[in-house]
């Protein structure tokens, strides 16, 4: 190995750990966020993210991401990483960890939008499936070898759309169907606030996450050359413009409404829309986008709550919204040149990526969330909800006396009917 190869390796291995940290802090994030008789069963469920994610990834996912192409929509090799040849790819299994770490967060995005009320052995089935099929099938259109979105010209440099928007589908889809926490809107329809465990936990979650974008982004050069340091600049550019323009847009034209949620959910709405373009765009185009991505975060935040979908950390938001906007924005924002089509060719086809994800991954999240709802349970019982989740057999509390008249109505519909 030269020693440009080893600066690369080692490049690849520091970006990947800085992705796994993004795990501690999407962590963080979420215990913040939840109440407090919650934050173990969500802790444990971040770590376990990584241990069924992994398997998955390991036996299934890498081979239909990355293997050789069928038809240009999926791969048919390296399945168990057998027959994987280390020259292949950059870092050899190096790369294997890094790419791991991408469909753990979209997998990760998923968990925060069903906190408090998901039964724990549906979503480690929903996270294995993740891992295993749905994050792969799509990736490799976008990714992998022959993959029929890169064949177009469809641009997303390291994942808006391939890991934010797809996580965020499925969150969207999974709330919706799992349905809201007990008490998180009353009989009108109208959002109450339910008391967080330490909105200082989930500010210090924030902070880990945007330390890890540099690796996620900067490391999907997957080698340490020139462009490393402006895609870095331009991802700090985008999460500071997105976190102060959720902010005063929450101030100036929101009434101030949960304007903590979304000064930290601008900043990683930021974040998600320049991962696309990171590459691509000028430090002045980045601002811009996060500028704008702010503003998209708080607007799908306040639709979100008046379609009465309970997402305790704002994932669909921050990963759904601004990931759409984040593939949109290559067309609008990269310079002409640098693009493959005609600007107007070109965002059609960033748009076409954008449904081809939303349709892929919501279709397969509602047809998954609906099957495990039917046959093992999605939302656990009311008591425990009332009570707090653990992650083994739970016992009712012999004081619970009635269930009220949305307990009961949670408990027969199951969420969304």
């Amino acid at each position: 190995m030269n020693a440009s190869a080893g600066i690369d390796s080692l490049w690849i291995l520091v970006s990947a750990a800085l992705v796994f940290m993004m795990q501690a802090g999407f962590l963080c994030l979420e215990v913040g966020f939840v109440r407090n008789r919650n934050i173990g069963a969500t802790a444990l469920k971040n770590l376990i993210d990584w241990a069924m994610v992994g398997l998955a990834f390991f036996l299934f996912g890498f081979g239909l991401l990355f293997g050789d192409d069928v038809g240009g929509w999926v791969g048919s090799r390296y399945f168990l990483l057998e027959g994987l040849d280390p020259s292949a790819f950059p870092g050899g299994g190096l790369f294997f960890l890094f790419q791991l770490g991408f469909a753990a967060t979209a997998v990760t995005i998923v968990s925060g939008a069903l906190a408090e009320r998901v039964s724990f052995v549906s979503y480690l089935a929903a996270a294995f499936l993740m891992g295993a099929l749905v994050y792969p099938v799509f990736g490799h259109w976008v990714w992998g070898p022959g993959g029929w979105l890169a064949n177009l010209g469809f641009i997303d440099f390291a994942g808006s759309m391939v890991v934010h928007g797809l996580g965020g589908t499925m969150a969207l889809v999974g709330a919706w169907i799992v349905g809201p926490r007990l008490g998180r809107f009353d009989p009108d329809g109208n959002a109450r606030p339910l008391e967080a465990h330490h909105l200082g936990l989930s500010v210090l979650g924030v902070t880990i996450l945007w330390l890890g974008w540099w690796g996620f982004n900067g490391g999907s050069t997957l080698a340490f050359d020139g462009r490393v340091a402006g895609i870095i600049v331009n991802t700090n550019l985008a999460a500071s413009a997105g976190g102060l323009s959720a902010f005063a847009h929450a101030r100036l034209l929101q009434g101030s409404r949960c304007v903590e949620a979304k000064l930290a959910g601008g900043v990683l709405g930021g974040l998600v829309a320049i991962t696309a373009s990171c590459h691509l765009a000028t430090p002045a185009a980045a601002a811009a986008i996060g500028l704008l991505a702010g503003v998209i975060h708080n607007l799908a935040y306040e639709a979100l709550e008046r379609l009465r979908i309970d997402d305790p950390v704002g994932a669909v938001p921050v990963h759904l919204a601004c990931g759409i906007f984040g593939v949109v924005a290559v067309a609008l924002f990269a310079p002409a040149d640098a693009l493959p089509r005609g600007r107007v060719e070109q965002l059609g086809v960033q748009l076409l990526g954008a449904v081809a994800c939303v349709a892929w991954s919501g279709a397969t999240a509602y047809g998954l969330f609906r099957a495990l709802r039917a046959v093992v349970g999605l939302r656990v019982s009311p008591a425990e909800e009332r009570t707090g989740l653990t992650l083994g057999r739970f016992v009712e509390p012999e004081d619970d006396d009635a269930l009220d008249a949305e307990a009961l109505r949670v408990l027969l519909e199951g969420g969304a009917g």
